[in-house]
């Protein structure tokens, strides 16, 4: 079989998603190179191109260097929150398809920006919400799509940890992300749910956000005690979201909460034919069938998806890529259309608005 023309790539954001996800991705795509490399910090950009980049790959620390290189076809946009937009519309009218990791933006109004730019440039853009390429995620979106829940009408999106607090980056700086967990972790899990649900009409919401547990200093975070006078985000977050047809969804997040229930980036459906929850690394689905009460417990562990075609073993961040690559050569929609992204950004927004002003948010549709 004949391969794919190579496709000259270049990674803006040399941090931790870059290395735990986007770059190893790519490293395993044959007909992919990274052939630039750039970061703020310059040595960031160079470790990065020596573990990850083709031969005589570049290293900058102004990415507007690197948009101007005419061999880059693609980027990827790994960079704190507060950068997304502006780098992302950048990108595009310099000609480059774009994936940019989640969330889309810190606000609506710069989403839009970045929407808009993709359709007046004709390029590709897409969001870094890899989750949906998770087996478990992909069964479950085939289970809704083929109607074995019905009109889906209430769904949880859940993404909470006890004590998980990223401690290092910007993460808890709320100038640079936006947010805390609501906006991390909170933005996958909700993402999810409008996903499987195909609901992106939001109505109404209320919000609330906690700063209960910053100010801890014996906390048994997983990744080491924070210092509280840099934790300025919130530590947990919920969402109730009211969609125009009428569904309801409850969105729980959380860094840090007393709460043995921890579950992270997934959700649960229900429907008035049946019901599906992601548990355990699978899939339950629940339901009545010929007068009786069914639970029917589905497997991950072995074996794929009837509509993925790659290989079932890869990671959901070489999924994301592959089909990222795949959309830009064939024509093909890439995981994530930016205008699904838009939506989960504006009900983000929603929820932290409504938080701050005690008021119910109501979407202008």
């Amino acid at each position: 079989m004949e391969n794919a023309r190579v496709i000259k790539v270049g990674i803006i954001g040399c941090g931790g998603i870059a290395n735990g996800k986007h770059m190893p991705s790519l490293k395993q795509l044959p007909d992919v190179q990274m052939v630039a490399f750039c970061d703020i910090i310059e040595a960031k950009a160079k470790k990065a191109a020596a573990a990850y980049g083709a031969e005589g790959a570049k290293v900058y620390t102004d990415y507007r260097q690197l948009l101007a290189d005419p061999e880059i076809e693609a980027v990827h946009v790994c960079t704190p929150n507060r950068s997304h937009s502006f780098i992302t519309v950048d990108a595009l009218e310099a000609g480059k398809h774009v994936i940019c990791e989640k969330p889309m933006a810190i606000n609506s109004v710069e989403a839009k920006k970045m929407v808009d730019a993709a359709k007046r440039t004709g390029k590709i853009l897409t969001i870094g919400y890899q989750n949906r390429q998770r087996n478990d995620s992909l069964y479950l979106k085939q289970e809704a799509d083929a109607g074995t829940f019905g009109e889906i009408y209430y769904a949880n999106a859940i993404a909470i940890r006890r004590r998980a607090v990223p401690t290092w980056g910007v993460f808890l700086n709320e100038y640079e992300q936006g947010g805390g967990p609501l906006i991390d972790i909170g933005t996958h899990a909700l993402d999810l749910t409008l996903w499987v649900m195909n609901n992106y009409r939001p109505k109404y919401c209320v919000g609330t956000t906690y700063h209960k547990l910053n100010g801890d200093t014996h906390s048994a975070n997983a990744w080491g005690d924070w210092d509280p006078a840099k934790f300025t985000v919130e530590d947990s977050a919920f969402g109730f979201v009211v969609m125009e047809n009428g569904a309801t969804i409850m969105l729980r997040s959380s860094w840090a909460l007393n709460t043995l229930d921890v579950r992270e980036a997934v959700t649960s459906v229900c429907g008035t034919k049946a019901g599906g929850d992601m548990l355990d690394g699978g899939v339950v689905i629940n339901g009545v069938r010929g007068g009786r009460q069914y639970r029917t417990d589905v497997s991950m562990a072995a074996g794929g998806v009837d509509f993925y075609s790659g290989n079932a073993n890869d990671t959901p961040g070489v999924r994301e890529a592959r089909l990222f690559y795949d959309a830009i050569r064939k024509g093909t929609k890439p995981s994530v259309d930016p205008e699904e992204a838009y939506c989960v950004t504006r009900i983000l927004e929603g929820i932290y608005t409504s938080a701050k002003t005690g008021e119910l948010y109501r979407f202008e549709n």
